[in-house]
């Protein structure tokens, strides 16, 4: 009896034994597991860092030399299988008229601000806060790291990013080399994107041959130009047009000094 009982406790043992092992064995296994979802964690989270840290900085930093060979609002025509237009044109070869006629719409205080016209971001804000709905305080700074190096769409993590954008913008490029890649990325009609589409698809004529009331009416486009069209134009913007012909006179009195002082980047 006393052999039978001890070779039962024996089993007994055994089999404890064995399934312990197995528990520290399935322990292992999701301890190695646990460390590997930790590090592709932390790989991630490393690498997305270094994108949102670096990459702007770089990037922009390239196209201080570089053409755009793309800009993501085209990228998103293309891959939807669109036609697109667009041609680069050096600043140079953009009449003046173009010139005052964008700054007069879109960023009067182009010339004197880093970036950012905190004076129209806090109206705006004021505005908002009283009820009326929210209007852009964007400067061409701002709306030339949306048209090179963002997407379409509103969130607030592209309004981020098009922040950071803008300050490596402003440190990196000369004010006429900002405005050069605007006046080539800017959307002016489905499919059109830059002055020298626009110029030719509304005017048949070079952007460099463009009138100061042609000139107007494509700069008022720019906030709607999937609505709005520079020719014919609607009553809306012919009147619009108007009113920025006027501004022009005084954007010419020292408005885009800037454009003039900085050497130009090849």
């Amino acid at each position: 009896m006393a052999r039978k009982s001890d070779t039962s406790k024996a089993k007994t043992q055994a089999s404890r034994s064995k399934a312990g092992r197995k528990s520290e064995s399935r322990r292992v296994e999701e301890t190695s597991i646990w460390a590997s979802v930790r590090g592709w964690i932390s790989t991630s989270v490393a690498t997305l860092v270094f994108v949102v840290l670096f990459l702007p900085p770089a990037w922009v930093g390239l196209y201080r030399i570089a053409p755009v060979p793309v800009s993501a609002f085209e990228l998103f025509y293309r891959g939807n299988m669109m036609r697109v237009d667009r041609d680069w044109v050096d600043f140079d070869n953009v009449s003046p008229r173009v010139i005052e006629a964008v700054i007069s719409a879109e960023d009067t205080k182009f010339c004197s601000h880093s970036g950012f016209d905190w004076q129209a971001i806090q109206g705006a804000l004021a505005d908002y806060q009283r009820g009326e709905s929210l209007r852009g305080a964007s400067t061409l700074s701002m709306q030339t790291a949306r048209t090179a190096f963002l997407w379409t769409g509103r969130s607030y993590i592209r309004k981020g990013l098009e922040a950071y954008f803008t300050l490596w913008i402003e440190l990196l490029l000369p004010k006429r080399r900002i405005l050069e890649i605007y006046l080539n990325t800017a959307e002016w009609g489905d499919g059109i994107y830059g002055i020298e589409a626009a110029a030719q698809q509304y005017f048949g004529k070079p952007s460099a041959d463009l009138k100061a009331i042609e000139a107007a009416r494509l700069a008022t486009i720019l906030p709607s130009p999937r609505r709005w069209k520079a020719n014919p134009p609607s009553p809306y913007v012919a009147r619009r047009a108007n009113t920025i012909l006027k501004r022009m006179a005084l954007v010419r009195q020292g408005k885009t000094d800037c454009l003039v002082r900085e050497p130009r980047v090849h």
